[in-house]
């Protein structure tokens, strides 16, 4: 599990069909063999680490449901180590699941009001319909590993704020109009409908 708060941006070393090899400084402390790191909010498995970078294994499937595929050399990767029991939440629970990609529509600085201390940027993205359901107003949305909070919403896409911080520490406003981003929705909007659904088959 997951917080969706990026700890580094990790830059894209290496890249061959079922393998990825992505530098990092601060992730890599304490790092362990078999131990879980979400790349762009994907949970993927260090099968082996050296001084400086991560090397992983990618399944098919996680390709087809991932904006991995995408990756080329000197990409920039948002990247989080595993929760500990001992760890604060400061974002949501992430499972590192990448459900879809969606689609970044733009990015428009945010006006600010007469008590903002800084500029945010609102970024709006498009998603498939068979994750808008549970997407909410005021709700948890996972993109591409970043816990944020839905501030708007259509039926084909929402929208958030992302503050200095964010634009800082992740890779989310280096992205262009048309590219691609994992999502992953709120774990628990699903447990709620599959629990309704039984209900009324009962």
């Amino acid at each position: 599990m997951f917080s969706g708060i990026v700890e580094e941006v990790g830059t894209v070393m290496e890249v061959d069909r079922g393998r990825l090899r992505i530098g990092s400084r601060k992730c890599l402390r304490g790092t362990n063999l078999g131990d879980s790191i979400a790349v762009n909010g994907v949970d993927l498995t260090a099968a082996y680490l050296d001084e400086e970078s991560f090397h992983f294994n990618v399944m098919q499937e996680t390709y087809a449901r991932s904006n991995l595929s995408d990756l080329q050399p000197g990409d920039g990767v948002n990247l989080e180590r595993s929760l500990t029991l001992s760890s604060r939440i400061s974002g949501h629970l992430v499972r590192g699941i990448a459900e879809v990609t969606g689609t970044l529509l733009s990015l428009t600085p945010e006006e600010a009001g007469p008590s903002a201390s800084g500029r945010a940027i609102v970024a709006r993205y498009q998603a498939p319909a068979e994750i808008m359901r549970y997407i909410v107003m005021k709700g948890p949305i996972t993109v591409d590993g970043v816990s944020l909070t839905v501030m708007a919403r259509n039926k084909t896409s929402f929208g958030v704020s992302l503050v200095e911080y964010t634009q800082e520490n992740t890779n989310l406003v280096r992205r262009r109009p048309g590219e691609r981003v994992n999502l992953e929705t709120d774990i628990i909007a699903r447990y709620v409908e599959q629990l309704l659904l039984e209900r009324e088959q009962a």
